[in-house]
């Protein structure tokens, strides 16, 4: 019988595979489900039909050719090693490999791709697609690095909520508060006419060009997220509630930690570039300190983002140290497997 790390293990070993084979077919000349759209602008409806062109590439740059069949290549070694023997290298090889899919994928990218799709705004969907599959893939390995590190030790595990420290609840609040003040209230305001922090000429052309459904799914979505965020802090977070099928059982980490995880990586990759960017503005000349005084909600907005991914990364680490495997009947935090009894010779 499988164990779950090498089910885990195997899973990775299966999307490295299939992954590796589209990047072959890629660079050696296939351009099924491939794209040549730029993500710095906005294609038409007609471009993004034909990929930007994509069959009239006829090859590949290093990076996106052959580089990412050897970074392939590379993913099948890590989870061929995991699948064969769990441990701290395999653990941080496919630490790596999860952190390099992750920041491929760019999931701040999808953040706002998904729900402007979503509501019927022109999307480049083969680029959605791949950056969802890649960071499908991350979470396959971050699952793997996990069980390699930390394997059970088959003794039933302590049932019940644990108490949450008031750390871990400051940060969570902080986590679920900055998106409905620092996002969703100002953008509400501005979609009803009210030039808060933002020049009225710029924000008659957002109106124009913003329907009611998008403005809908922008706003929505981070205040949910934040109300999802509270479950780091309640029973609920941790045991499914009554009216639920499930009443009564363990939330399964993996539940709750790959979401989040994902989302504040999202969230503070998208606040640094969107702060390196404009520090790049000012060096260059392009703005100054003026020009982002006028604009200073949307300019705000990029550190609401920093500040919003940080709290939440802070909340599931002391989330993921909370409900962290214990065993009762082993020493230490963290359950493992006890050696094999051995017999010595007389």
């Amino acid at each position: 019988m499988l164990t779950r790390h090498r089910r885990q293990a195997l899973a990775a070993l299966g999307f490295a595979t299939a992954y590796g084979l589209v990047r072959l077919y890629w660079a050696t000349g296939g351009r099924w489900g491939w794209t040549a759209c730029d993500r710095t602008r906005s294609p038409g409806r007609a471009e993004l039909a034909s990929g930007c062109g994509a069959d009239d590439v006829t090859t590949l740059p290093l990076v996106t050719g052959w580089g990412a069949v050897v970074l392939c290549v590379l993913l099948l070694v890590v989870a061929a090693a995991a699948a064969r023997r769990p441990g701290r290298v395999t653990a941080g090889s496919a630490a790596a490999a999860a952190l390099a899919l992750v920041v491929l994928s760019f999931p701040g990218h999808l953040l706002f791709e998904l729900p402007a799709g979503a509501a019927g705004r022109p999307t480049d969907w083969r680029d959605v697609l791949h950056r969802v599959a890649m960071l499908a893939g991350g979470l396959l390995f971050a699952r793997v690095a996990v069980a390699a590190r930390r394997p059970g030790c088959g003794h039933p595990g302590a049932r019940g909520p644990r108490p949450v420290p008031a750390s871990l609840r400051g940060w969570a609040y902080a986590a679920a508060a900055l998106p409905l003040l620092g996002f969703t209230l100002p953008h509400l305001l501005w979609w009803w006419g009210v030039p808060l922090g933002i020049p009225a000429s710029v924000l008659d052309a957002a109106r124009r060009d913003l329907s009611p459904a998008l403005v809908a799914a922008l706003t929505a979505a981070p205040a949910a997220g934040g109300l999802l965020t509270l479950g780091l802090t309640h029973r609920w977070g941790q045991v499914f509630p009554r009216w639920t099928p499930w009443a009564g059982r363990p939330v399964p980490r993996p539940l709750v930690l790959g979401p989040a995880a994902v989302v504040a990586v999202a969230l503070t990759s998208y606040g640094l570039i969107g702060v390196w960017l404009m520090g790049t503005a000012l060096a260059d000349g392009r703005t100054d300190w003026a020009e982002l005084g006028r604009g200073w909600a949307a300019a705000g907005t990029e550190l609401v983002f920093l500040a919003w991914g940080v709290a939440l990364g802070v909340a599931v680490l002391g989330y993921e140290r909370l409900t962290r495997p214990r065993c009762p009947m082993c020493p230490g935090p963290v359950a493992r497997p006890a050696p094999p009894a051995t017999t010595t010779p007389r």
